[in-house]
């Protein structure tokens, strides 16, 4: 086992050399922001008593892949399954790019195959948190339209 920094931990993600889930993916990408534990704990200190919000991460099948939708998203859907009952599958037959390139309102986690994920966030992140900085695990660039 090996403690790493966590741009050192995407790093070493980009070069397989570990894995995560996208939801660790996402909160390493905004750990990021923080140069130092203070500044963290600072930040954190600072946010302490401004709330929280509950997530339910919705997924959509496109045909090259998959985009983890998070609430703000313009794709997220006004009544996510929270509990799973209603067996709701999200599917397109648009290709992550051309969603992409479509869209203007990201919240979202765009996972091309499992070594492969790219952080998309331009919506105001709610209770003083902090958004991720948009960091691909691959060289593709939609930052342009944001």
């Amino acid at each position: 086992f090996q403690w790493s920094s966590p741009p050192e931990a995407i790093e070493r993600f980009k070069s397989q050399e570990i894995w995560f889930p996208p939801p660790q993916f996402y909160e390493l990408c905004r750990l990021c922001n923080f140069s130092s534990l203070d500044e963290l704990h600072k930040f954190s200190s600072d946010r302490a008593l401004e709330g929280c919000e509950c997530w339910m991460p919705v997924m959509l099948s496109a045909s090259d892949g998959y985009i983890q939708l998070l609430p703000g998203d313009e794709l997220y859907p006004e009544d996510p399954d929270y509990t799973g009952e209603k067996k709701i599958i999200m599917t397109t037959d648009k290709t992550v790019d051309k969603l992409m390139k479509e869209g203007s309102i990201f919240h979202r986690i765009v996972i091309k195959n499992i070594n492969n994920l790219a952080v998309y966030v331009n919506i105001q992140a709610k209770y003083k948190h902090m958004n991720p900085l948009m960091i691909n695990s691959d060289c593709s660039d939609y930052n342009s339209r944001l």
